[in-house]
């Protein structure tokens, strides 16, 4: 029983290891996205973190129109960025946890 134990905390370090390995090259994948006239474009990675915003000049001219366009265009690169971080850390998260029966938490 102790060497069970032991050998599942053993996986749970891995499993810890892999996650904060999956975290850092989820600092490199890039999602971008546009708007639907391509008037704005964002680029941020799959952490979340902003690494561009590329502005038509013609947004210029109206200062609400484009505060919409970033909100509308920035919501949906997050939500996409949040789907990729979320499946990746998950699918790592599933790969280590022992098969406990009745703890199915990444299903």
């Amino acid at each position: 029983m102790f060497g069970d134990m032991m050998n599942m905390m053993g996986k749970l370090k891995e499993t810890q290891r892999k996650v904060e390995e999956t975290k850092k090259r989820l600092d490199t994948v890039l999602i971008d996205e546009k708007s639907s006239d391509n008037k704005l474009k964002i680029t941020l990675t799959a952490n979340r973190t902003i690494k561009s915003i590329a502005i038509d000049e013609s947004l210029f001219e109206d200062k609400e129109q484009l505060e919409d366009y970033l909100i509308l265009t920035l919501n949906k690169a997050i939500e996409k960025a949040t789907s990729v971080n979320e499946a990746e850390l998950a699918a790592v998260a599933k790969e280590g946890m022992p098969n406990i029966p009745g703890m199915d938490l990444f299903k």
